[in-house]
């Protein structure tokens, strides 16, 4: 069952439109997954997406989601284990995926 005000997705579960997204979207797409989100996800979803916006890309890979989050909010946020804990299995494809942005190029 679909939800009605929910934005077109692909098949991976990825927004067509970065722009359709709000933080209600982003409940709806973290509760597919089992999660329920927390300050410490929204820190990182407004991360990546202030990161979007100034880039016009996702973080490219795992590797580069981490480094930026360390740059951006310290080395306690900025590792991947803090990061796989809130965004279980692949961390930067399953942050990206509710933060309404394109699927990171170079994630499994």
């Amino acid at each position: 069952m679909t939800n009605p005000t929910m934005p077109q997705r692909n098949n991976e579960g990825f927004l067509e439109d970065a722009y359709a997204w709000d933080e209600q979207v982003a409940e709806v797409i973290a509760s597919e997954d089992g999660l329920s989100l927390t300050e410490n996800h929204w820190e990182i979803l407004h991360f990546l997406r202030d990161f979007y916006k100034e880039h016009e890309m996702s973080p490219p890979s795992n590797r580069l989601f981490v480094k930026a989050v360390k740059e951006a909010l310290g080395e306690d946020r900025g590792n991947s284990i803090y990061l796989m804990q809130l965004f279980p299995g692949t961390p930067a494809k399953t942050a990206c995926r509710i933060a309404g942005l394109p699927r990171p190029t170079n994630c499994l």
